[in-house]
């Protein structure tokens, strides 16, 4: 089955940046929209930024200003940028597209980012 495989993660330092990097294990077609969500120890998946299948972006209120997310639907690819990370970022995060014609979302296993001097 074609999942989604992020990576990029690691230990950042605070105040650094990530690039984390989305992309399909296989081919995956009729991609609507794409985002990022992440969970930290003891606490539920959040969102931490999206595209919706209209174009527009939503980022969370937690990351605004300091997250840029990139998609290439066509090809199930996406890209997530954050800035200024302090430790209230550390998470495993993870991606994933919503597939229109099946009408289901697939996720990718997560990647671990850790913000610790």
């Amino acid at each position: 089955q074609v999942q989604l495989v992020e990576s990029g993660g690691g230990l950042v330092q605070p105040g650094g940046s990530l690039r984390l990097s989305c992309a399909p294990s296989g081919t995956i077609s009729s991609v609507a929209s794409m985002g990022w969500y992440r969970q930290a120890p003891g606490k539920e998946r959040e969102l931490v930024a999206k595209t919706t299948n209209l174009g527009s972006i939503v980022v969370a209120d937690s990351v605004k200003g300091r997250a840029t997310i990139s998609n290439d639907n066509a090809k199930a690819t996406s890209v997530l940028q954050m800035d200024s990370l302090d430790a209230q970022d550390t998470a495993i995060y993870y991606c994933n597209a919503y597939q229109w014609s099946t009408g289901r979302f697939i996720w990718g296993q997560g990647t671990q980012v850790t913000v610790s001097s």
